[in-house]
């Protein structure tokens, strides 16, 4: 396999790259999206391998199957053992690994180009080294903070530190100046402590953003990790990684922005701070009079008599597990001849799309979930509607108190129909920390307990 075979063969993986990700855009074709994706990472790994260890002892070989293998053990274990509610945490975990590739893929060419620049390293590649080695580090401690606060390790409230702002742009503004120290000098010094204060960057910027923020936080690392990969290829001279990096990074950032404008939100803040300013719960102090509770028995002839149903799922649905029953909650209704629809927030869940994958992961007919734009019009001919887990995201202070912390925010308007039924294990606020107001409404009633055994009771009672 020459150089022209192994060009071509990044060129095809790098082109099947692009339509993995033209799939993911829709339901129907997601699964092949993933199938192209295998199958161009595959390809891009084998040129990889042939290109690098070519001619090289079978020593090398071995070790590096040695690698692989128990890379692929570890990789084929957390995958078949993690729960969809563990994903987000998951996801982040990864985005570290990439971040730590990066620094020590920096450190490495730097040493291998000689520390007085006598291997031949240029101005334009010690700036590769360094930018490659900041993106990596701060990936690397800004998603474990991530996941440490996705899987309830550390607490979900914003790290408040005094001038915080000032620290992170301090540490942007010494980085800079240490960069011109290291193009200067090409001393290891300046890239030993701006990967110090990188790592304690990306720490400081992930803990001050609060727990709404959280799936804005996902995409935005998934984008970081993209740049630190095509940082990486860059300082190798590998122009696939470059593209895949491009493509990862270019894919998150557009991907967070369409997060932050689903919450009416920019992404400058927030980087600042999450929903809240302490993370405590607001509008505690508000008076909006008593909830009304229900039992299954009355849900289920609410539902006998409705001739249009919409359930939007939130994370509470992921941690009870309740998409089989929920699925098969709307076969029976659409039995019945009862119009059911999903309806899905944007940020609905801990990371994007999380409620999607959890309904088609329970054969949820695609045609029938929907996104906040399309079904929010419909809310006022709705009968009635099962909110199941969610809060933050149907939460009327968003759109009806220009004083709350997620004012303004875009939610699904579930008020305006006719009957609300909102599953809940307690009254307690949402992962932002924000009183909901629905639960007080008049057409609003709470069903209190665990949602996979509300929703069964619910279909034994039909």
């Amino acid at each position: 396999m020459d150089i022209a075979l192994i060009s071509a063969a990044y060129i095809v993986a790098a082109l099947l790259f692009i339509l993995s990700l033209a799939g993911l855009s829709k339901h129907e074709t997601a699964r092949d999206g993933n199938v192209l994706g295998m199958i161009g990472m595959g390809l891009a790994l084998v040129a990889t391998l042939w290109l690098a260890l070519r001619g090289s002892s079978a020593l090398n070989w071995l070790l590096i199957a040695v690698a692989m293998a128990i890379g692929a053990a570890i990789g084929i274990w957390r995958a078949r053992i993690v729960e969809m509610t563990g994903m987000p945490e998951l996801i982040a975990m990864l985005h570290s690994f990439v971040g730590a590739a990066a620094v020590l893929v920096g450190f490495n060419t730097y040493l291998a180009t000689g520390s007085d620049g006598s291997g031949g390293s240029d101005g334009v590649h010690l700036v590769e080294i360094f930018l490659g080695v900041f993106i990596g580090a701060v990936t690397f401690t800004g998603s474990i903070v991530a996941f440490l606060k996705l899987s309830a390790r550390i607490s979900s409230k914003p790290l408040m530190l005094p001038a915080r702002h000032w620290l992170n742009l301090a540490a942007l503004v010494v980085s800079a100046a240490l960069l011109v120290w290291f193009v200067a000098s090409h001393s290891i010094v300046p890239l030993a402590v701006m990967t110090a204060i990188a790592l304690a960057f990306g720490w400081h910027l992930v803990a001050s953003i609060g727990g709404g923020d959280m799936p804005v936080v996902v995409s935005m690392l998934n984008s970081y990790s993209g740049w630190a990969a095509a940082a990486a290829g860059f300082m190798l001279g590998n122009d696939l990684l470059i593209v895949t990096g491009a493509l990862v990074g270019s894919s998150g950032a557009y991907l967070s922005y369409i997060m932050c404008k689903a919450m009416n939100r920019s992404f400058v803040s927030v980087i600042a701070g999450g929903f809240g300013s302490d993370g405590a719960v607001s509008n505690t102090d508000v008076d909006y009079g008593d909830h009304r509770e229900t039992n299954a028995d009355e849900v289920a002839d609410l539902l006998t008599h409705a001739s249009s149903v919409v359930i939007t799922p939130g994370y509470g649905m992921a941690v009870a597990q309740a998409q089989y029953p929920v699925a098969d909650l709307t076969a029976k209704l659409r039995e019945r001849g009862v119009d059911v629809r999903f309806g899905i927030h944007p940020v609905a869940g801990r990371l994007p799309g999380h409620m999607n994958v959890l309904l088609a992961e329970a054969k949820v007919p695609y045609d029938i979930v929907l996104e906040m734009d399309e079904i929010n019009d419909d809310f006022p001919e709705t009968d009635v509607v099962l909110v199941i887990g969610a809060n933050d995201t149907v939460n009327p202070a968003a759109a009806e108190d220009p004083t709350s912390p997620i004012a303004g925010m875009p939610v699904l308007e579930v008020w305006n129909a006719k009957e609300v039924v909102v599953f809940k294990r307690s009254m307690n606020a949402g992962y932002a920390g924000v009183q909901n107001p629905l639960f007080f409404r008049d057409n609003s009633a709470m069903l209190f307990g665990d949602a996979k055994e509300r929703v069964e009771d619910i279909i034994k009672a039909l």
